[in-house]
């Protein structure tokens, strides 16, 4: 029987998954808001854009494991560390090809922030990856079309949708557990 690595370890309480997605996103918005503000400037023709939009870019870059480090220290991830390091790695493999088939950053930033927010923060008892995949999916497509049709207005809030979609996800598969169980309870 193979064993769970959160034995032992008691249920992550919706007050401490919120908890954490609330100061995780604090970190991510100026990471986000670094790195829109370099990749803008980089994309226009304005001479008066930001002399050094490379620098923008970097800090942004620097900021996104702090967000995800928050996260599941926050949210008491059995393995914080290597969680942070597997959303770094899911943030750049899953945000760069979605910025590219979406021809915009802001999809991408929200897909690969969702996709390492999916391992950085700590599953409960009920929540599931796909679950969460489909939350951040929902939140890509969002952004999508939020963008486009309400233009750069949006980036001022696209920073709270890829850990806030997870915790929609993780809190839409807890009420439909706890609907399973009613109807079982009252079937039986």
């Amino acid at each position: 029987m193979k064993r769970s690595r959160s034995a032992g370890i008691s249920p992550l309480s919706p007050q401490q998954k919120w908890k954490a997605i609330t100061i995780g996103t604090l970190v991510l918005l100026p990471a986000f808001w670094g790195m829109l503000i370099g990749l803008v400037s980089v994309a226009s023709d304005d001479p008066k854009g930001v002399t050094n939009p490379a620098a923008f870019i970097a800090f942004g870059l620097a900021l996104v494991p702090f967000a995800f480090l928050v996260l599941a220290f926050v949210s008491g991830h059995p393995n914080a560390p290597m969680a942070t390091v597997k959303a770094m790695g899911l943030f750049l493999l899953i945000g760069i090809p979605v910025s590219a088939i979406a021809a915009d950053a802001v999809t991408g930033l929200v897909a690969g922030a969702g996709a390492g927010g999916v391992v950085a923060l700590r599953m409960g008892e009920v929540g599931t990856w796909k679950t969460r995949a489909l939350g951040v999916a929902f939140a890509c497509a969002y952004t999508l079309v939020l963008a486009r049709a309400a233009g750069a207005i949006v980036l001022i809030s696209v920073p709270a949708f890829p850990f806030t979609s997870i915790g929609l996800a993780d809190h839409l598969a807890e009420r439909r557990q706890e609907r399973k169980l009613t109807e079982a309870s009252s079937k039986g």
